[in-house]
Protein backbone atom coordinates (compact mmCIF):
# COMPACT_ATOMS: atom_id res chain seq x y z
CA UNK A 1 0.00 0.00 0.00
CA UNK A 2 1.26 3.41 -1.10
CA UNK A 3 2.12 5.80 1.69
CA UNK A 4 -0.38 8.47 0.81
CA UNK A 5 -3.05 5.88 0.56
CA UNK A 6 -2.29 4.51 4.12
CA UNK A 7 -2.42 7.69 5.39
CA UNK A 8 -6.10 8.83 3.53
CA UNK A 9 -7.48 5.18 5.26
CA UNK A 10 -6.64 6.33 9.04
CA UNK A 11 -5.81 9.98 9.39
CA UNK A 12 -9.66 10.40 10.63
CA UNK A 13 -8.81 7.67 13.14
CA UNK A 14 -5.16 9.19 14.42
CA UNK A 15 -6.72 12.59 14.70
CA UNK A 16 -9.74 11.55 16.45
CA UNK A 17 -7.78 9.67 19.11
CA UNK A 18 -5.00 13.13 19.36
CA UNK A 19 -8.03 15.48 19.77
CA UNK A 20 -10.30 12.95 22.17
CA UNK A 21 -8.49 11.24 24.81
CA UNK A 22 -9.83 8.75 27.01
CA UNK A 23 -9.30 7.22 30.17
CA UNK A 24 -11.76 4.34 29.58
CA UNK A 25 -9.32 1.76 30.30
CA UNK A 26 -11.15 -0.59 27.33
CA UNK A 27 -11.04 2.06 25.09
CA UNK A 28 -7.35 2.74 25.92
CA UNK A 29 -6.23 -0.72 25.42
CA UNK A 30 -8.04 -0.96 22.12
CA UNK A 31 -6.29 2.56 20.97
CA UNK A 32 -3.04 1.13 21.72
CA UNK A 33 -3.25 -1.64 20.20
CA UNK A 34 -4.68 -0.33 16.38
CA UNK A 35 -1.52 2.50 17.04
CA UNK A 36 1.15 -0.03 17.64
CA UNK A 37 -0.10 -2.31 14.89
CA UNK A 38 -0.23 0.98 12.27
CA UNK A 39 2.83 1.91 13.66
CA UNK A 40 4.42 -1.38 12.83
CA UNK A 41 3.28 -1.42 9.59
CA UNK A 42 4.61 2.06 8.79
CA UNK A 43 8.19 1.11 10.33
CA UNK A 44 8.13 -1.93 7.92
CA UNK A 45 7.33 -0.29 4.67
CA UNK A 46 7.69 3.73 5.66
CA UNK A 47 10.84 3.56 8.17
CA UNK A 48 12.31 7.19 7.82
CA UNK A 49 8.46 9.29 6.92
CA UNK A 50 7.11 11.96 8.82
CA UNK A 51 4.15 8.88 9.42
CA UNK A 52 6.30 6.79 11.23
CA UNK A 53 7.88 9.28 13.31
CA UNK A 54 3.92 11.22 14.14
CA UNK A 55 2.58 7.39 14.93
CA UNK A 56 5.68 6.93 17.32
CA UNK A 57 4.82 9.99 19.17
CA UNK A 58 1.01 9.68 18.76
CA UNK A 59 1.66 5.85 20.63
CA UNK A 60 4.04 7.39 23.20
CA UNK A 61 1.55 9.89 24.20
CA UNK A 62 -1.02 7.13 24.42
CA UNK A 63 1.45 4.78 26.32
CA UNK A 64 1.76 7.49 29.09
CA UNK A 65 -1.77 8.06 29.53
CA UNK A 66 -1.81 4.15 30.08
CA UNK A 67 0.83 4.15 32.40
CA UNK A 68 0.18 6.97 34.55
CA UNK A 69 -3.09 5.73 35.26
CA UNK A 70 -2.27 2.07 35.77
CA UNK A 71 -2.36 2.46 39.66
CA UNK A 72 -5.94 4.38 39.00
CA UNK A 73 -6.93 0.64 37.63
CA UNK A 74 -6.82 -1.33 40.98
CA UNK A 75 -10.36 0.69 41.95
CA UNK A 76 -12.16 0.00 39.23
CA UNK A 77 -15.44 0.31 40.87
CA UNK A 78 -14.57 3.91 42.21
CA UNK A 79 -12.79 4.61 38.55
CA UNK A 80 -16.19 3.79 36.94
CA UNK A 81 -18.52 6.41 38.87
CA UNK A 82 -15.56 8.99 38.97
CA UNK A 83 -14.42 9.00 35.68
CA UNK A 84 -15.77 6.54 33.04
CA UNK A 85 -19.50 7.01 33.24
CA UNK A 86 -19.08 10.91 33.03
CA UNK A 87 -16.92 10.96 30.06
CA UNK A 88 -19.32 8.42 28.48
CA UNK A 89 -21.57 10.99 29.41
CA UNK A 90 -19.49 13.63 27.76
CA UNK A 91 -19.50 11.84 24.69
CA UNK A 92 -23.21 11.24 24.43
CA UNK A 93 -25.02 14.57 25.66
CA UNK A 94 -26.83 15.29 22.04
CA UNK A 95 -28.46 12.22 22.96
CA UNK A 96 -29.41 12.71 26.23
CA UNK A 97 -30.79 16.22 24.96
CA UNK A 98 -32.71 14.25 22.29
CA UNK A 99 -34.49 11.82 24.86
CA UNK A 100 -34.84 15.00 27.08
CA UNK A 101 -36.67 16.79 24.13
CA UNK A 102 -38.62 14.37 23.17
CA UNK A 103 -40.10 13.62 26.88
CA UNK A 104 -40.75 17.23 27.49
CA UNK A 105 -42.58 17.95 24.26
CA UNK A 106 -44.85 14.42 25.22
CA UNK A 107 -45.60 15.81 28.83
CA UNK A 108 -46.85 19.05 26.76
CA UNK A 109 -48.97 16.94 24.69
CA UNK A 110 -50.63 14.85 27.04
CA UNK A 111 -51.51 17.95 29.62
CA UNK A 112 -53.07 19.53 26.26
CA UNK A 113 -54.73 16.56 25.36
CA UNK A 114 -56.28 16.47 29.22
CA UNK A 115 -56.79 19.52 29.02
CA UNK A 116 -59.46 19.08 25.66
CA UNK A 117 -60.55 15.71 26.54
CA UNK A 118 -62.42 14.46 29.82
CA UNK A 119 -61.87 11.14 28.97
CA UNK A 120 -57.95 11.14 27.64
CA UNK A 121 -56.89 11.02 31.46
CA UNK A 122 -59.10 7.70 32.05
CA UNK A 123 -57.83 6.29 29.18
CA UNK A 124 -53.89 7.37 30.24
CA UNK A 125 -53.96 6.25 33.65
CA UNK A 126 -57.03 3.85 33.95
CA UNK A 127 -60.97 4.37 35.46
CA UNK A 128 -59.48 2.49 38.91
CA UNK A 129 -56.97 4.69 39.77
CA UNK A 130 -58.86 7.91 38.39
CA UNK A 131 -61.78 7.18 40.85
CA UNK A 132 -59.30 6.31 43.27
CA UNK A 133 -57.61 9.67 43.69
CA UNK A 134 -60.95 11.80 42.90
CA UNK A 135 -62.45 9.60 46.09
CA UNK A 136 -58.85 10.36 48.22
CA UNK A 137 -59.59 14.02 47.26
CA UNK A 138 -62.90 14.18 48.39
CA UNK A 139 -62.01 12.56 51.69
CA UNK A 140 -59.51 15.32 52.17
CA UNK A 141 -55.79 13.47 51.74
CA UNK A 142 -54.87 13.54 47.44
CA UNK A 143 -51.70 11.61 47.91
CA UNK A 144 -53.01 8.50 50.35
CA UNK A 145 -51.59 6.38 47.22
CA UNK A 146 -49.07 6.67 48.60
CA UNK A 147 -49.61 5.44 51.97
CA UNK A 148 -51.54 2.31 51.21
CA UNK A 149 -48.42 0.19 51.01
CA UNK A 150 -46.11 -1.00 53.50
CA UNK A 151 -42.83 0.58 53.28
CA UNK A 152 -40.36 -1.85 52.64
CA UNK A 153 -42.60 -3.82 50.40
CA UNK A 154 -43.02 -0.30 48.37
CA UNK A 155 -39.66 0.83 48.03
CA UNK A 156 -38.85 -2.58 46.43
CA UNK A 157 -42.26 -2.65 44.35
CA UNK A 158 -41.10 0.84 43.19
CA UNK A 159 -37.53 0.44 42.42
CA UNK A 160 -37.98 -3.08 40.27
CA UNK A 161 -40.54 -1.09 38.34
CA UNK A 162 -38.17 1.93 37.88
CA UNK A 163 -35.46 -0.29 36.86
CA UNK A 164 -37.61 -2.22 33.95
CA UNK A 165 -39.12 0.88 32.48
CA UNK A 166 -35.68 2.00 32.71
CA UNK A 167 -34.34 -0.91 31.28
CA UNK A 168 -36.95 -1.28 28.87
CA UNK A 169 -35.76 2.30 27.53
CA UNK A 170 -32.50 1.27 26.27
CA UNK A 171 -33.23 -2.14 24.87
CA UNK A 172 -36.17 -1.03 22.99
CA UNK A 173 -33.13 1.67 21.12
CA UNK A 174 -32.32 -1.75 19.60
CA UNK A 175 -35.44 -0.84 17.23
CA UNK A 176 -33.13 1.74 15.23
CA UNK A 177 -34.11 3.98 18.76
CA UNK A 178 -37.69 4.09 17.31
CA UNK A 179 -38.21 2.04 20.20
CA UNK A 180 -36.53 4.01 22.81
CA UNK A 181 -38.57 6.97 21.45
CA UNK A 182 -42.06 5.13 22.12
CA UNK A 183 -41.21 4.49 25.93
CA UNK A 184 -39.60 8.10 26.56
CA UNK A 185 -43.16 9.30 24.93
CA UNK A 186 -45.95 7.14 26.35
CA UNK A 187 -43.80 7.69 29.70
CA UNK A 188 -44.21 11.59 28.80
CA UNK A 189 -47.56 11.90 27.99
CA UNK A 190 -48.69 10.09 30.82
CA UNK A 191 -46.71 12.45 33.36
CA UNK A 192 -48.38 15.21 31.56
CA UNK A 193 -51.77 14.05 31.84
CA UNK A 194 -51.50 12.82 35.45
CA UNK A 195 -50.08 16.45 36.33
CA UNK A 196 -52.78 18.67 34.65
CA UNK A 197 -55.37 16.02 36.34
CA UNK A 198 -54.74 17.54 39.17
CA UNK A 199 -54.23 20.50 38.01
CA UNK A 200 -57.79 20.48 37.26
CA UNK A 201 -58.49 20.13 41.16
CA UNK A 202 -56.58 23.09 42.28
CA UNK A 203 -53.82 20.56 43.22
CA UNK A 204 -51.09 21.10 41.12
CA UNK A 205 -48.69 22.93 44.01
CA UNK A 206 -49.57 20.06 46.56
CA UNK A 207 -49.26 17.28 43.91
CA UNK A 208 -45.39 18.24 42.69
CA UNK A 209 -44.45 18.88 46.09
CA UNK A 210 -44.67 15.21 46.90
CA UNK A 211 -45.09 13.72 43.57
CA UNK A 212 -41.60 15.41 42.56
CA UNK A 213 -39.61 14.24 45.90
CA UNK A 214 -39.10 11.24 44.25
CA UNK A 215 -39.66 11.74 40.83
CA UNK A 216 -36.81 13.91 40.11
CA UNK A 217 -34.32 11.50 40.29
CA UNK A 218 -37.28 8.77 38.86
CA UNK A 219 -38.22 10.65 35.62
CA UNK A 220 -33.96 12.14 35.18
CA UNK A 221 -33.59 8.32 35.31
CA UNK A 222 -35.72 7.37 32.51
CA UNK A 223 -34.95 10.08 30.30
CA UNK A 224 -31.14 9.07 30.78
CA UNK A 225 -31.93 5.35 30.10
CA UNK A 226 -33.66 7.09 27.04
CA UNK A 227 -30.02 8.68 26.15
CA UNK A 228 -28.73 4.73 26.62
CA UNK A 229 -31.13 3.92 24.23
CA UNK A 230 -30.16 6.27 21.47
CA UNK A 231 -26.73 5.42 21.98
CA UNK A 232 -27.19 1.59 20.94
CA UNK A 233 -29.70 2.43 18.40
CA UNK A 234 -27.65 5.28 15.92
CA UNK A 235 -25.01 3.20 16.55
CA UNK A 236 -27.01 0.89 14.33
CA UNK A 237 -28.02 3.63 11.83
CA UNK A 238 -24.92 6.02 11.65
CA UNK A 239 -21.77 3.25 12.28
CA UNK A 240 -19.78 5.98 10.86
CA UNK A 241 -15.78 4.06 10.31
CA UNK A 242 -16.93 1.20 11.68
CA UNK A 243 -19.01 -2.31 10.60
CA UNK A 244 -22.29 -1.96 11.48
CA UNK A 245 -21.81 -4.87 13.53
CA UNK A 246 -19.31 -3.35 15.47
CA UNK A 247 -20.73 -0.19 15.65
CA UNK A 248 -23.80 -2.13 17.24
CA UNK A 249 -21.08 -4.23 19.40
CA UNK A 250 -20.03 -0.68 20.75
CA UNK A 251 -23.21 1.27 21.39
CA UNK A 252 -24.73 -1.73 23.36
CA UNK A 253 -22.09 -1.84 25.65
CA UNK A 254 -21.81 1.78 26.03
CA UNK A 255 -25.57 1.82 26.42
CA UNK A 256 -25.38 -0.36 29.06
CA UNK A 257 -22.77 1.18 30.94
CA UNK A 258 -25.25 3.88 31.24
CA UNK A 259 -27.73 2.34 32.72
CA UNK A 260 -25.94 0.00 35.57
CA UNK A 261 -24.86 3.53 36.31
CA UNK A 262 -27.82 3.95 37.38
CA UNK A 263 -28.44 1.63 39.64
CA UNK A 264 -27.57 4.21 42.53
CA UNK A 265 -30.50 6.70 41.27
CA UNK A 266 -33.17 3.62 40.95
CA UNK A 267 -32.38 2.55 44.26
CA UNK A 268 -32.72 6.27 45.89
CA UNK A 269 -36.06 7.04 44.05
CA UNK A 270 -37.58 3.76 45.24
CA UNK A 271 -36.27 4.77 48.80
CA UNK A 272 -37.46 8.05 48.40
CA UNK A 273 -40.59 6.82 47.02
CA UNK A 274 -41.48 4.09 49.61
CA UNK A 275 -40.44 5.72 52.84
CA UNK A 276 -40.45 10.05 52.66
CA UNK A 277 -42.86 10.27 49.80
CA UNK A 278 -45.79 9.46 52.13
CA UNK A 279 -45.64 11.83 54.64
CA UNK A 280 -47.11 14.16 53.11
CA UNK A 281 -47.24 16.82 55.89
CA UNK A 282 -43.84 17.44 56.20
CA UNK A 283 -42.28 21.26 56.15
CA UNK A 284 -42.29 22.69 52.68
CA UNK A 285 -38.39 23.89 53.29
CA UNK A 286 -37.93 19.60 53.18
CA UNK A 287 -40.09 19.23 50.49
CA UNK A 288 -37.96 21.65 48.39
CA UNK A 289 -34.83 20.66 50.03
CA UNK A 290 -35.00 17.02 48.63
CA UNK A 291 -36.58 18.05 44.85
CA UNK A 292 -33.97 20.63 44.48
CA UNK A 293 -31.18 18.46 45.70
CA UNK A 294 -31.98 15.60 43.12
CA UNK A 295 -32.33 18.27 40.32
CA UNK A 296 -29.01 19.80 41.61
CA UNK A 297 -26.91 16.54 41.77
CA UNK A 298 -28.24 14.82 38.17
CA UNK A 299 -27.48 18.49 36.45
CA UNK A 300 -23.79 18.47 38.33
CA UNK A 301 -22.88 14.68 37.88
CA UNK A 302 -24.53 14.19 34.34
CA UNK A 303 -23.97 17.56 32.60
CA UNK A 304 -21.64 19.78 34.39
CA UNK A 305 -19.24 17.27 35.76
CA UNK A 306 -18.84 15.49 32.14
CA UNK A 307 -17.79 18.67 30.62
CA UNK A 308 -15.71 19.93 33.77
CA UNK A 309 -13.75 16.46 33.55
CA UNK A 310 -13.23 16.26 29.81
CA UNK A 311 -11.60 19.69 30.09
CA UNK A 312 -9.65 18.70 32.72
CA UNK A 313 -8.25 15.71 31.37
CA UNK A 314 -7.37 17.53 28.33
CA UNK A 315 -5.17 19.98 29.70
CA UNK A 316 -3.67 17.15 31.81
CA UNK A 317 -2.51 15.70 28.45
CA UNK A 318 -1.27 18.76 26.55
CA UNK A 319 1.09 19.10 29.45
CA UNK A 320 2.11 15.39 29.58
CA UNK A 321 2.87 15.69 25.67
CA UNK A 322 6.30 14.21 24.59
Amino acid sequence: MREAAFVKQNSAKWKRYAAEPTTNPDELADRFIELTDDLAFARTFYPDSDTTHYLNSLTGKMHQVIYRNKKEQGNRFFLFWKQELPLLFRQHHRQLLCAFLIFAVACLIGALSAAYDDTFVRLIMGDRYVNMTIANIRKGDPMAVYKQAGEAEMFLQITMNNVYVSFLAFVAGAVLSVGTFYVLFRNGVMLGAFQYFFYKYGLLGTSALTIWIHGTLEISAIVIAGCAGFVMGNSILFPKTFSRLESFKRGAKQGLKIVVGLVPVFITAGFLEGFVTRHTEMPLFLSLTIILGSAAFIVYYFIYYPYRLHAKLENDTTHHRI
